[in-house]
């Protein structure tokens, strides 16, 4: 196979020192790093202002956010939890009725 020959094994190896040397170069450059940081930042604000502009939207149209679902979603998960304690108390109800009304015909 060609990849498995020294040759270019070397060459993949001198371009992997060339490409050290030049993002080493410019991690050391001052101006590059803060450019870089410039625009991740201006990016994140991008980022916020068009979150903040998409939930006015969503809200003008009456439409709901993820964070509007996942709220309903834990009230109706509070709400089912509530359900099936209730069930289980009126089963526990009916259970002891039974028992009663079972031992009332026998004496």
């Amino acid at each position: 196979m060609i990849t498995d020959s020294t040759f270019v094994k070397r060459v993949f190896e001198m371009g992997e020192d060339q490409l050290n040397k030049v993002v080493q170069a410019l991690l050391a450059n001052e101006k590059f790093v803060g450019a870089v940081q410039a625009i991740v930042n201006n990016s994140l604000k991008a980022k916020g202002v068009l979150d903040k502009n998409l939930r006015i939207a969503l809200s003008a149209m009456s439409l709901p956010t993820v964070s509007d679902v996942d709220n309903l979603r834990g009230k109706l998960d509070e709400l089912d939890q509530a359900i099936q304690r209730i069930e289980k108390a009126v089963s526990q109800i009916a259970a002891e009725e039974a028992r009663r009304g079972t031992g009332d015909k026998r004496a």
